[in-house]
């Protein structure tokens, strides 16, 4: 990956590591989001990854997206809204929110 000096002349440090494959990072990241989907509270797929520093997919456009609806498959987490993103890049895009389902706040969630 290549890195953009800033202005200054310095390299700015990343802040999140970018995963190799899928299936190691979806292992890396699934407890953060059925941790999300077990306290009840309404989140977007950005505020659990940057709360969490989660390493970036190794292929973002496709792989968060296939992610939530892994989630949503297997009970833990319901539609819930939309919002505008908090991700700096995205300039207040919007997106979807999401909710733990009484399932995944139970543990019962498969």
């Amino acid at each position: 990956m290549t890195v953009q000096p800033a202005l200054d002349g310095t390299i700015p440090t990343p802040t999140r590591t970018r995963a190799n494959d899928y299936e190691t990072w979806l292992n890396a990241v699934w407890p953060a989001f059925t941790a999300a989907a077990a306290s009840g509270r309404t989140f977007t797929t950005y505020q659990i990854a940057d709360q969490h520093q989660l390493p970036e997919p190794p292929n973002p456009q496709a792989h968060w997206g296939r992610l939530m609806t892994l989630l949503q498959e297997r009970g833990y987490i319901r539609k819930a809204g939309w919002t505008t993103t908090a991700r700096p890049t995205a300039h207040h895009s919007g997106v979807r929110t999401w909710k733990g389902t009484a399932a995944a706040r139970r543990g019962a969630a498969a």
